[in-house]
């Protein structure tokens, strides 16, 4: 049988056609693996097979963006390079916007590759190409060039949306955790404030963000008895919102049971180790008073001095031990005792309160704290706090850092 150019012509545009279906038809299951969520690896294992069974690229390298650098997701064919290696061969051509054939000149190991193709959103890069062992016929080339972009690009945009997706996924985890934590943290401070014949208290919550690592509590032991804490949990979120159940529960129970100060800071400094293995810490206040003797017993663990304020004069409650939960066993602890006369303030605070950023020649420290103490412990507990954040707000003009809680108790 004879054929002539025309039969040629119409054979090479049968073969074209059924080349383009099945390209078309790879494309069309490399859709349908992306929508059904397939993993990284599935993809990348069916690209490689389009691009060796339908496009015979014999040789292949894809190296795409990640952290601000490249890592490379694909390669085969030929004796394979470093990630360096390649990155450093492809760091010449990173103007080239286009598919480039390259002329074998180039240095290095760009000589046993045939074409290079750069994949960019804007002017971001996004992906890197380099395709070797390329049996295309010269009439055929750009249109296989093209293919392996579209290809390529699928598979980018995929691993890109598969990033987007989980980032948004984090981001949600993260804000429901958020909640959670800060619900949490609203059961365990108190909602009523405590007054009675002989104490008067006053608090106020700042949050820095919508959780925090503070804590405060309020605790009537007896008839002539009462306990009081402040704390701060280091991190945030749950782990940290948990930890501070943890300790309220703690404290509570060990507070019903345990007349000493030390003894109970040794078995919340023990609870708090379990738990954390030294992961985290909690600086805190605890001071104990007692009506009948007028005596009050303070340990104060790393925690911001306590400030009480008596007669116009002003001390800072420092006796204690370090953080509990950074050591099995505190290498020390030094319970301090005072004598409280009627009228006494105490004032409670966590580090918040001290980490402003105060206006150009201001100045706000401890020093600053206990002045504004000395002229201002007049007042009601509620009302003292309320002059100092307005002092801080109006007159320091500082903007806070971090959490502020303030627990300010008045002793008659």
């Amino acid at each position: 049988m004879h054929y002539t150019k025309q039969d040629q012509g119409e054979d090479e545009l049968i073969r074209l056609l059924l080349k383009r279906q099945s390209e078309l038809n790879s494309l069309l299951e490399i859709t349908r693996a992306i929508n059904k969520n397939s993993s990284t690896p599935v993809l990348i294992q069916m690209m490689e097979a389009i691009l060796q069974t339908h496009l015979n690229v014999g040789k292949f390298r894809l190296m795409i963006e990640k952290d601000k650098s490249f890592i490379c997701i694909s390669k085969y064919g030929g004796q394979f390079e470093t990630l360096p290696v390649l990155l450093k061969a492809c760091s010449g051509l990173k103007k080239i916007r286009l598919p480039t054939k390259l002329n074998g000149n180039e240095p290095g190991l760009l000589k046993g590759y045939s074409y290079f193709i750069p994949f960019y959103d804007k002017n971001k890069p996004l992906a890197y190409t380099l395709i070797g062992d390329f049996n295309s016929s010269a009439e055929m080339v750009d249109n296989d060039l093209a293919f392996i972009q579209t290809l390529v690009n699928a598979i980018i945009v995929a691993l890109q949306n598969k990033k987007l997706f989980r980032q948004r996924l984090e981001t949600e985890r993260f804000q429901r955790e958020m909640e959670l934590a800060s619900e949490v943290q609203n059961m365990l401070i108190p909602v009523r404030l405590h007054r009675d014949s002989a104490v008067e208290i006053g608090a106020k919550y700042l949050p820095h963000q919508n959780i925090g690592g503070d804590y405060f509590d309020f605790i009537r032991i007896n008839d002539h008895e009462l306990i009081w804490c402040i704390a701060d949990v280091s991190g945030k979120g749950i782990s940290a919102a948990l930890l501070m159940a943890n300790f309220q529960a703690s404290l509570r129970a060990w507070a019903m049971v345990e007349d000493d100060l030390t003894s109970i800071i040794e078995r919340l400094n023990s609870i708090v180790i379990k738990n954390t293995r030294g992961e985290k810490f909690i600086t805190l206040f605890l001071a104990k008073y007692n009506q009948q003797t007028r005596k009050m017993n303070y340990i104060n663990a790393g925690h911001n001095p306590s400030i009480l304020y008596a007669e116009g004069e002003a001390v800072a409650l420092k006796l204690g031990t370090t953080m509990i939960g950074a050591f099995e066993e505190l290498p020390f602890i030094n319970q301090g005792e005072i004598d409280v006369e009627p009228g006494t303030l105490i004032i409670n605070y966590t580090d918040g309160l001290m980490d402003y950023e105060v206006d150009q020649g201001k100045q706000w420290n401890e020093e600053q704290l206990v002045k504004f103490v000395i002229n201002n412990g007049e007042h009601s507990p509620d009302r003292f706090n309320q002059m100092l954040m307005d002092h801080l707000n109006l007159v320091v003009k500082g903007k806070p850092i971090d959490d502020i809680t303030l627990l300010t108790l008045r002793i008659f």
